[in-house]
C-alpha cells in the first residue's frame, strides 16, 4: 500500500465514523439533555480508565529503564 492509498482509507474510514455517529445521535431513544448527561458520564469515565493504564504503562515504563522494583504509589 503506498501512502496515498492509505490516507484516502483513513480519510474515508473517519468519515464514516463521522457520518455513523451524527446518525446514531439523531435516532436515539433519548432526548438531547439525556444524551448530553451519559456522554458527559461515559467520557469521564473512560477518562479515568484512561488516566489509570496511563500511569500504570508510565510505572512499568520507569521499572524497565531503571531496572528497579517500586511500588506503583510510591511518588506517583
Amino acid at each position: 500500500m503506498d501512502g496515498q492509498h492509505c490516507a484516502g482509507f483513513g480519510a474515508g474510514l473517519l468519515m464514516g465514523v463521522i457520518v455513523g455517529g451524527v446518525i446514531a445521535l439523531l435516532y436515539a431513544p433519548r432526548s438531547g439533555k439525556e444524551t448530553r448527561a451519559y456522554l458527559r458520564e461515559r467520557f469521564a469515565s473512560a477518562s479515568e480508565t484512561l488516566e489509570g493504564k496511563v500511569a500504570t504503562a508510565r510505572h512499568a515504563m520507569g521499572e524497565k529503564i531503571s531496572g528497579e522494583e517500586c511500588s506503583p504509589t510510591a511518588g506517583g
